[in-house]
């Protein structure tokens, strides 16, 4: 690993501490490096606030130092005003005289025109170190501008029987496949995402909350299909917890394949990832469809006689772990 590769290594790596708070922005690192030594790194703040360049360069205490230094950056720096100033504007502030990028952002407003910027003022720039990491890393941001549509992630429990729900069940509540440490590991990958989708029969079965409960972190916003519109307040994804966008007739037409809709109408909220957590019909809509990124199925050592069975797909296995007895699977789509 050269130079260049070590320091963008670095900037993938605190770029991880702004998952779940920076959408729809995407989440950026960056660090400053003076003769082989850091002396300034910064990650993208909460939506709204402090870009990574910009919390990089604060965090330097000598801005003397930045004119002879160098900037790494997962991300091409912004050229246009949003919620905050250009980030290109700033470093050619401060005549920083080397900037190193992972890759070019893709949105319009963008799009080489902070590279553009920073030649122009004579700042010396490298493109292209680590690109497919740094792709990766940024692929929420990258299919919501590319694909029009949120990066979607299936998820699911099924018993060691291949079950994923009793057909029969005494009250209104879910039945846990899993255990305790793989639950929490779902709370924390729903502070990690924007939103969370179920559909009718979900809710009326399990009546589930769909909040962080047991993870430090924001409640995404919650989702549900509800053509009719039959589902009571009362029910626990109505509460004040987190917002919650309900898909009718009245926003989809029923009668046309329903997962490109929905994928467009989140897109139009400004939602650029979402995790399915609904019921077989709900999982194989997208599926069926083609639309979704990843799959994360755990499968407990529970049985049931009998069942709902899980949803048929294919894709890529990229990882497997052990959660205790319980077994992570993930998948991606070819």
């Amino acid at each position: 690993m050269n130079t260049h590769e070590t320091y963008i290594t670095r900037c993938i790596a605190i770029a991880k501490n702004g998952l779940g708070i920076t959408a729809p922005n995407p989440m950026v690192g960056s660090v400053i490096v003076l003769n082989n030594e850091i002396i300034g790194e910064g990650y993208t703040s909460t939506y709204g606030s402090h870009h990574a360049e910009v919390n990089a360069i604060n965090a330097v205490n000598n801005k003397a130092l930045l004119k002879d230094a160098t900037l790494y950056v997962t991300l091409e720096p912004c050229s246009h005003f949003g919620k905050t100033p250009p980030c290109s504007d700033l470093i050619i502030k401060h005549q920083i005289a080397n900037v190193v990028i992972g890759c070019l952002d893709d949105n319009p407003q963008v799009a080489g025109k902070g590279i553009a910027r920073l030649e122009a003022s004579g700042c010396n720039v490298t493109v292209g170190i680590l690109e497919t990491e740094c792709k990766q890393h940024h692929k929420r941001f990258f299919t919501f501008h590319n694909k029009k549509r949120p990066y979607i992630i299936l998820k699911w429990a099924e018993t060691a029987n291949g079950f994923i729900a009793p057909i029969n069940k005494d009250e209104k509540k879910p039945v846990w496949i899993t255990n305790k440490y793989s639950r929490q590991l779902v709370h924390k990958w729903r502070a990690e995402e924007q939103a969370i989708l179920v559909g009718t029969h979900t809710v009326l079965e399990d009546n589930p909350s769909l909040t962080v409960r047991d993870w430090k972190g924001k409640n995404p916003t919650r989702i549900v299909i509800d053509r009719e519109l039959k589902l009571s307040k009362a029910h626990s994804i109505f509460s004040i917890d987190a917002e919650t966008l309900v898909i009718s007739d009245q926003n989809i037409d029923f009668k046309n394949p329903l997962a490109k809709q929905i994928a467009i109408l989140l897109h139009s909220k400004a939602i650029n990832s979402v995790i399915i957590e609904g019921g077989a019909k709900t999982l194989q809509t997208f599926i069926d469809e083609n639309l979704w990124d990843e799959a994360r199925i755990f499968t407990g050592t529970t049985t049931f006689k009998n069942g709902i069975r899980g949803p048929e797909f294919r894709g890529k296995l990229i990882s497997e772990e052990k959660i205790i007895e319980d077994t992570l699977q993930i998948y991606v789509n070819n």
